[in-house]
């Protein structure tokens, strides 16, 4: 048996759609020379390098993008899920938009990731203080939780989760991040970080494997990046 570390990203090592924290991402890196550390997160590759950075995405030993659904070990694509969104699925999630009483739209609201599509009603290219705004709304109306809810009705072979602070994640179903512990043994000890690990999060199908007995180990749901933090300090100091 050996200790395999898995840590979302936004919310998770890092504020939502932030670089990481200067002395965190040292301590990271750090850690990842010490113990077995992967990252698994809806956004692509790009994204997760610009966050996170060169020397910690070369440290850790995979990285779990799209939700598993395109996977890098350094700067190298180890594969890829081809899944495009259906038109007719498409088309719904506009009609969505339109009808969103959120008064702000900054554009690309439907966004083309590999195996999945991120979905947004305030689009994914708000500022900081826009994606706020529309997190306040969010968590007032439980906007995202209702459109998910209500196109997994339309559409039951396709997923949606709440993913970030602005977005749904669709793909098909079962092509969520649990799918990546296909790559890990049975007997493999996997701590699991996460912020949605809810359900109806992005986090929850690993946490709730975990829970269910699927897999061995033990799942976080942190309070943000700092909180992760803590509990690696409290992990290291029991080891010690």
């Amino acid at each position: 048996m050996s200790d395999k570390f898995i840590f979302d990203v936004d919310g998770t090592l890092t504020p939502s759609r932030q670089q990481i924290d200067p002395e965190f991402e040292k301590y990271m890196i750090k850690f990842s020379r010490e113990h077995d550390v992967y990252l698994v997160t809806g956004s692509d590759y790009p994204k997760t390098l610009e966050q996170v950075g060169e020397t910690l995405i070369h440290t850790v030993k995979r990285v779990y993008n799209c939700s598993g659904n395109d996977v890098w070990e350094k700067d190298v694509n180890i594969r890829t899920n081809p899944w495009k969104i259906p038109h007719e699925a498409e088309a719904w999630l506009r009609e969505e938009l339109d009808t969103s009483k959120f008064p702000l739209r900054t554009g690309l609201h439907i966004e083309d990731r590999p195996g999945m599509v991120n979905f947004s009603v305030v689009g994914r290219n708000a500022t900081l203080g826009e994606r706020k705004m529309y997190a306040e709304y969010d968590t007032k109306n439980e906007e995202r939780h209702t459109i998910a809810r209500f196109f997994k009705q339309k559409f039951p072979g396709i997923e949606a989760v709440v993913g970030g602070e602005t977005g749904i994640d669709i793909y098909p179903v079962g092509a969520d991040k649990s799918q990546i512990l296909n790559d890990f043994d049975e007997d493999d000890f996997i701590f699991f970080f996460g912020d949605m690990c809810q359900p109806g999060g992005n986090d929850f199908p690993i946490a709730n494997a975990i829970r269910e007995g699927e897999r061995i180990g033990v799942p976080y749901n942190v309070d943000g990046w700092k909180d992760t933090w803590s509990k690696l300090n409290a992990y290291n100091a029991n080891r010690t």
